[in-house]
Order: structure tokens, then sequence, then C-alpha cells
């Protein structure tokens, strides 16, 4: 089964476009399946949906998140699909099999007074407190992934007519706005670029650049900001993802349409960016009495 994992993951990754993070994580999830059918001696293209069935059925006496095994099922049904088509095997056996309900869950975010409370944080005018600064003020401008941030290049910045370009999921491209404030700190931050790692720092394309004048990863940007959000006054378990979250419910707070909030987050699907807000009782009776003409 290794070899037409492989194949499947490199089909993903050059004509899919998949993230980096989907082929990753689908890899470890076949790999798994993969174990779980040699210990039991079954072959892959023997595997019916029993035998597939029961492979789901101890992820959930292991007690494993539903969204995990969801995902599993999603890569299993993928691989499998794939095989059909290049004629490995003639049907798909996890093509019945039931995904498990999610759980609905409010995703976390913070408040206009919050999020203005972590913008506020990084105040020095030192390189990296002003790149911080821009990271910040960038999220929260555009609603933009992690992910998307640490692509960004030097030439993706349109500081007059305030746009960025992103590549999505899929490598997907956008236009996103930005704000004023935003602007600003962009401005502040392209000043002092070059202060990270001395004049070879204008040489990397990244707009983003660590203290050595390489581009940012994921992980580094999610560190600096859990920093800044421990900072605060908040309570509650807030991520990173939280500003992207944030983006899109004072939006729509603020009357926003749900379908133009959609294209700024990218979202593919109109019920995907649902999740991403929340407007709280006080607000909609507001929108309400606004909005409705008979109110």
């Amino acid at each position: 089964m290794d070899r037409e994992i492989s194949e499947f993951l490199a089909y993903l990754r050059h004509e899919r476009n998949a993230s980096p993070h989907t082929v990753d994580a689908y890899g470890r999830d076949l790999r798994e399946v993969a174990a779980y059918l040699k210990e039991r001696e079954v072959r892959w293209d023997k595997a019916g949906n029993v035998v597939l069935r029961g492979y789901l059925a101890e992820l959930h006496e292991k007690k494993r998140k539903k969204s995990t095994i969801g995902r599993k099922l999603a890569a299993l049904r993928s691989f499998y699909d794939f095989c059909v088509r290049t004629k490995r095997i003639a049907e798909n056996p996890a093509k019945i099999l039931a995904t498990p309900r999610q759980d609905k869950r409010v995703p976390s975010f913070l408040t206009e007074d919050e999020t203005a409370e972590l913008l506020d944080l990084p105040r020095s005018a030192k390189p990296l407190d002003l790149r911080d600064k821009a990271i910040l003020e960038l999220l929260y401008a555009t609603g933009i992934r992690v992910s998307e941030l640490v692509g960004i290049e030097a030439a993706d910045i349109h500081l007059e007519e305030r746009l960025v370009r992103v590549r999505g999921k899929g490598k997907k491209e956008r236009i996103v706005p930005f704000g004023g404030k935003a602007r600003e700190a962009l401005e502040a931050y392209g000043r002092a670029r070059t202060g990270l790692a001395g004049e070879g720092a204008a040489e990397e394309a990244a707009f983003f650049l660590n203290y050595r004048g390489g581009r940012l990863t994921t992980r580094s940007v999610q560190r600096m900001v859990r920093k800044y959000i421990r900072r605060t006054a908040v309570a509650r378990k807030i991520s990173p993802h939280s500003l992207r979250h944030s983006f899109a419910s004072h939006l729509l707070g603020r009357g926003a349409d749900l379908r133009v909030i959609q294209e700024l987050l990218g979202h593919a699907s109109l019920a995907t960016t649902e999740k991403y807000t929340h407007v709280d009782l006080r607000q909609l009776l507001s929108v309400y009495k606004k909005s409705h003409p008979r109110s």
C-alpha cells in the first residue's frame, strides 16, 4: 500500500494543488490505516466496508475526536476514489461509510475592545516589534489565515491601493483589502524591514521576515500571536486563528453581507463561512430594528 499512498499524495500535491497541511495529514491517516490492515493481514485492495468500519469503530473506542475520525474517513474515501479512477480496484469500499456527526461549537473570537487591546501591544520602534504589529494588524484587517500570511511576497503588498494578494488553499489567489491602521503598520515595518538582517533582507522575496532575514514559518507566527494574547486581559482560550473568527464576526455584526465575508475569507462554501461568524442577541436585535421595514 506504500506505493499507492505515495502516488496518491503526489496526485494531491501536483494535480489537485492540495495544501501541504492536507497532504501531510492524509499521508499520516493512510499510513495508520495501512498499519491497521497489515496487523490483521488484510490487503488494502481486498478490504471491504466491514473491515474499514471496524477501523473507524476502533477510533471511536480510543475516544478520538469526531473531527479527526471525519478527516480520516475523508482521506480513505479520496484514496480509494483515486484507486478506482486509476483502475487499481473496481469500487470504493469507503463510499458507504457514514461520516460522524460533528459537534457544533462556536469558535473562539475576540470582542472589538479585546481586539483593540491586542493590536495595541507591540509599541516599540524595534524592527521585530514593528513586524509583529504589522502582522497582527494585517491578520485582523483581512481575516487571512496564518499560513496565507507567511506566503505573502513583498510584491503582493500594494500600500497605495490598500490591497494584498493572497494564495489560499489549493493555491487559489484572491485580492483582499485592508484598512488605514494596517497600512500605517505595514509602512512602518516596510521601512524597518532591512534592519532585521541588514541589506540582505531586501533580496528576500517574503515580506515578513524572521530575525535572520529569512521567511517566517507558520509556527513562528502562531507562537508570536499567542505571546501577545497571553499579555492581554482575556481569560478564555484564544488561538491565533481567533483573529480570523473575530474579523468575520465583527463584519457581520456591523451589517456586512455573509457572501462578501465568504469572498474575503476565501471560502468555497457559504456553510464554512457561517462557522466563522458569531453575533450576539443584542447585535441581532439592533440590526433587525434598523433593517426590517416593520420592526
